[in-house]
């Protein structure tokens, strides 16, 4: 979960550098890649771990 949260403070940082600084749009899309990536990861993986077996 730690990790997760980190990835999206990267992500959110990033894509305010990229959106502020003149020039560096590309780290706009690479934060946004990012955090797209980082929910996909993070519901995939509340996905699996949500199934319980049964009795």
């Amino acid at each position: 979960m730690v990790l997760f949260l980190l990835v999206i403070i990267l992500a959110i940082v990033l894509g305010i550098i990229g959106a502020v600084a003149h020039g560096l749009l590309w780290l706009l899309v690479i934060g946004v890649v990012i955090l797209v990536i980082d929910l996909v990861f993070a519901g995939l993986r509340l996905r699996r771990s949500g199934r319980t077996a049964q009795r």
